[in-house]
């Protein structure tokens, strides 16, 4: 890899009007002043980079599920999956994932399977780092079903910033591991509920590499991962 190919990613096409937008803006405040112009230059290059869409090496082997999401592990809790997704009340590990608004924002599922529902809701828009987003804000939420026919969850959760979640997968759809299926606007969260009895295999505070970095291991029991933040 050239250190070009290292800087220059490739951009998801959802982000083409958005840079099309920031440029048009740009060119209006060059009209203006240079000043401004330079501003809108900068705000152009962000819009880009937040709609970046790098390649991922997705790990293959048999039972590991990977992170949906770019961000940092802010939440490890034991919850109930979203009712609107009809998988019972029993509470399961849930792991959350909080995206700022310089990660890269595309969503990749976590294991492969078939998503057996997908329920919209909309919702408010606190901070997506607290507890109470999962329950209140606007989400949209996947349940799939596992090779091995176990389920998970996967919630997409809007932000203080963010005002629109995208999706691009339909109930009955076969989804691969790491392959993407949605993102979310402008700094956010995506919430994982694993089958019951699994163990994450990340800890709090943890940097995630969406389609990369191991969240859990189906085919193990593992004990819950350990760490120590330096």
């Amino acid at each position: 890899m050239s250190v070009l190919d290292a800087v220059i990613k490739p951009m998801h096409p959802e982000g083409r009007r958005f840079v099309a937008i920031a440029a048009a803006v740009t060119v209006l405040l060059f009209l203006i002043d240079e000043v401004p112009g330079l501003v809108g230059v900068a705000l152009t290059v962000w819009v880009y980079y937040f709609f970046r869409d790098p390649r991922r090496a997705v790990p293959q082997r048999e039972g590991l599920m990977v992170a949906p999401a770019d961000g940092v592990v802010s939440q490890i809790e034991v919850a109930p999956p979203p009712p609107e997704l009809g998988m019972g009340e029993t509470p399961l590990t849930r792991v959350s994932i909080f995206m700022n608004v310089f990660n890269c924002h595309v969503n990749r599922a976590p294991a492969a399977g078939e998503v057996v529902a997908v329920a919209y809701r909309p919702g408010r828009f606190f901070n997506a780092s607290l507890d109470k987003a999962s329950e209140h804000n606007e989400r949209n939420s996947l349940r799939l079903r596992l090779e091995d026919g176990r389920e998970i969850a996967v919630v997409q959760i809007a932000g203080l910033v963010a005002r629109r979640i995208v999706s691009w997968v339909e109930e009955g759809q076969t989804l691969r591991r790491g392959e993407r299926f949605g993102l979310i606007r402008f700094g956010s969260r995506v919430d994982v509920y694993l089958p019951e009895g699994v163990a994450p295999q990340v800890c709090l505070g943890q940097t995630t590499i969406a389609g990369e970095t191991v969240i859990a291991d189906l085919a193990r029991k593992l004990p819950p991962c350990a760490a120590r933040l330096e």
